[in-house]
């Protein structure tokens, strides 16, 4: 035996860091032979058969100890070479396979440089399960992150999950592991068996894995997702020379389980979703579909918002060729995809990334950093290199292997502030002894700087609740970087005026008003999202007062001011329709109330005009964040509940103009000053009968005066219908 006592036992107590040092073939040291040593457990004989090169020897290897090392040597070569190992077990059954410490590391020091820096964006290509093929050899290296670990081990149903058999190597003082192991392929199952810190062994799924069993099982499977044949170039074409700010963008938000289901317990696949969707998307006429987090997460009842699968789309619905398949269909459809993306936190399951070697590693130590209270949630360490790099690198991977359109980022206001939703005592301030986290700040902004220049056109969106300035504006000038923010503020104010009896509405017209104060300082999304209708908040309909008629006219309004009012807008699903119930993760839509109801179903009716009208118009869409844009004509009439005002292009265009009656009251003669003269068409009266209302109206046009009025020299007298909107359109002449 060549080897010393000490190497021995690193090897046979499998805690040998570098076991491709000892196992393997190697020149001896006076350089007149090779020897070969493989650790086999169950083997009971062993042979370095040459593969290439068939005059150069075959050794046959004799076992050195009881665990399953074997050991040969021969003077007969001087040098390395391509060899196969024949393997004949206790049962006396013979396999043939190349010797996995035969081959070098399939990650080069560059990359490990990048990714210890922070900076290599292609990582889930490096790190994970990737299949290959080397010196013909087809097989899948796997390569972990795991800098405090004693020693890393690939198990699986290839290896029958023995530690044992397939040991990795630590890379130099990069904290990466790994192995090349030959004949393993797509589809087999694996984690990785970690002895950390403390000498204590666990079982941990991988942070890089593409694919996962279907929950609760946690194993990652092996797959390739460049595989998959895209179709849609011209569509990812077209979105690189697009503006999406002077864009329509009507976004209907969907969370895959519960839109529709083949049964009360099962969902439909994605492949199966993919044809309802869009001709309902094609229907109502929505131009983007955002998905709730389609990430792996173990935990269905967190909506997909407690991730322990960053880079593998859930395996509940189908395979990652299956997602593919539906982002594909979408695009082909014309329809953008928003993905729903959680950067903030992540769950403390003991199998994922939760104290991976043992240690915080990618969670902060102290709790005051580390732990999120709202969530019984951990807080990524933003200022780590490697961990910054698994979450930017997952960003640009969602854009690059699942072609998203767009990422809206989940609970930024609790990544921007160390006290977010603790008390005085239980957070540490920074450098400065502020309450920002300076970490989180460079890595969202480097993050909205990476993703549009890799992928030109694609957005990304802010769900972010406070008064932080410069949420989407770029780095350069101190800004965050996101293409829009979510209008919280909006959305708040909105659904409290509507909740409110229209009797008292007149003392609180500042709430729909308000948002105009500070609209341009920001680019925003207007959201009545999934938040606001669960958790006993109830359903958009049932904010509503009244009697089901006044609660149907309410949200007919709400809705209207939505896609009128500066800024794109996102609907969850249900609210198209007017869903009485708040939304249910463990059901459908109750699609039945939207068939059977008429007055539910003209509801439907009016979001799909609007969203006709709202495409067809570049007034509505093109200056969202130009002052140019918008214009009150009136927000001062608070007695009577009315509101009015002009909504126009950058380009040559018709303006629109919009008024609101948000009393149930019917106002005749109501006089509206006008921009100009002559016939204006009523395109919209959200009264008419065609959406459930009583056809209080004009007739569908009105004659403009010359009568100066609201600053303007031209108004018509107007009927203006209870608890409605109107938009008015000049006639061409």
């Amino acid at each position: 035996m060549l080897l010393s006592p000490e190497e021995l036992r690193s090897l046979v107590e499998f805690r040998h860091a570098t076991p491709h040092d000892l196992l393997g073939m190697h020149v001896l040291g006076d350089r007149k032979g090779v020897v070969v040593r493989a650790l086999i457990p169950g083997a009971a004989q062993v042979e370095a058969v040459p593969v290439h090169e068939p005059q150069q020897p075959r050794i046959r290897l004799r076992r050195i100890h009881e665990v399953g090392l074997f050991e040969g040597v021969t003077t007969e070569a001087q040098r390395v070479y391509a060899y196969d190992l024949v393997i004949t077990d206790e049962q006396g059954r013979v396999t043939r396979t190349r010797d996995p410490y035969s081959f070098l590391p399939t990650i080069g020091e560059m990359d490990l440089y990048l990714f210890n820096k922070g900076d290599e964006r292609r990582i889930y290509e490096k790190l994970g399960a990737q299949i290959r093929e080397l010196d013909g050899v087809p097989g899948v290296s796997f390569a972990v992150w795991a800098p405090n670990a004693q020693r890393v081990s690939v198990v699986g149903d290839f290896n029958q999950w023995d530690g044992r058999r397939h040991p990795m190597r630590r890379l130099g003082a990069s904290g990466v592991w790994e192995i090349f192991i030959p004949g393993v392929r797509p589809g087999a199952l694996y984690k990785f068996e970690i002895r950390n810190l403390h000498g204590q062994i666990s079982l941990k799924t991988d942070p890089y894995g593409f694919f996962f069993e279907v929950p609760p099982k946690n194993a990652a499977i092996v797959w390739d997702p460049r595989s998959y044949r895209w179709g849609d170039d011209a569509w990812l074409e077209q979105r690189a020379g697009r503006d999406p700010l002077r864009a329509p963008m009507s976004i209907y938000e969907v969370h895959i389980g519960s839109w529709r289901k083949k049964s009360p317990t099962e969902s439909f696949g994605y492949r199966e979703l993919a044809g309802p969707l869009i001709d309902y998307l094609r229907q109502m006429g929505f131009t983007h579909v955002e998905f709730l987090p389609v990430a792996e997460h173990a935990f269905y009842p967190s909506w997909g918002y407690q991730v322990t699968g960053y880079y593998a789309p859930t395996s509940r619905y189908g395979t990652p060729a299956d997602f593919q398949y539906l982002v594909d269909a979408l695009h082909d459809a014309g329809f953008g995809v928003i993905l729903d993306w959680v950067p903030a936190h992540f769950p403390r399951d003991d199998w994922a990334l939760a104290r991976f070697d043992g240690t915080a590693l990618y969670e902060h130590e102290d709790p005051r950093l580390g732990a999120h209270q709202d969530w019984g949630t951990l807080i990524f360490n933003y200022g780590r290199h490697e961990v910054r790099n698994f979450l930017v690198a997952n960003a640009l991977f969602w854009c690059d292997r699942y072609h998203a359109d767009g990422l809206r980022v989940d609970a930024v206001a609790s990544m921007l502030y160390l006290d977010y939703s603790r008390k005085p005592g239980e957070w540490v301030p920074n450098r400065y002894g502020g309450r920002e986290n300076l970490e989180a700040i460079e890595f969202l902004r480097h993050t909205n700087e990476i993703v549009p220049a890799h992928f030109p056109g694609v957005v990304t969106i802010a769900e972010e609740s406070t008064a932080w300035p410069m949420v989407t504006r770029p780095p350069h000038v101190g800004g965050l970087g996101f293409t829009f923010k979510w209008n919280m503020g909006w959305m708040h104010d909105t659904l409290r005026y509507f909740h409110r009896d229209p009797i008292h509405r007149k003392y609180h017209q500042n709430e729909l008003t308000f948002a105009m104060l500070y609209h341009y300082h920001e680019n925003f999304i207007l959201p009545l999202s999934h938040d606001e209708v669960v958790h006993g908040k109830g359903s958009l309909w049932s904010k509503m007062p009244g009697d089901d008629w006044q609660r149907t006219a309410n949200l007919r309004a709400l809705l209207a001011y939505q896609w009128l009012f500066p800024g794109k807008q996102l609907l969850f699903m249900g609210g198209e329709f007017g869903q009485r119930t708040e939304w249910n993760a463990n059901a459908e839509v109750d699609w039945q109330l939207a068939e059977q109801d008429p007055l539910h179903r003209a509801v439907q009716r009016l979001v799909q005009d609007l969203n006709r009208l709202y495409r067809e118009e570049p007034a509505l869409w093109e200056a969202d964040h130009d002052p140019a844009g918008f214009q009150w004509i009136d927000c001062s009439d608070h007695e009577q509940s009315v509101l009015s005002f002009i909504r126009r292009a950058l380009r040559p265009a018709p303006e629109c103009v919009v008024i609101l009656n948000l009393t149930p009251v019917p106002r005749y003669g109501y006089r509206v000053g006008l921009p100009r003269g002559g016939s204006w068409r009523e395109r919209l009266n959200t009264d008419s009968a065609h959406y459930g209302g009583n056809n209080v109206g004009n007739g569908g046009r009105v004659q403009a005066e010359e009568v100066p009025w609201h600053g303007h020299p031209w108004s018509a007298p107007l009927t203006l219908p209870p608890l409605a909107v109107l938009v008015l359109q000049p006639e061409e002449e």
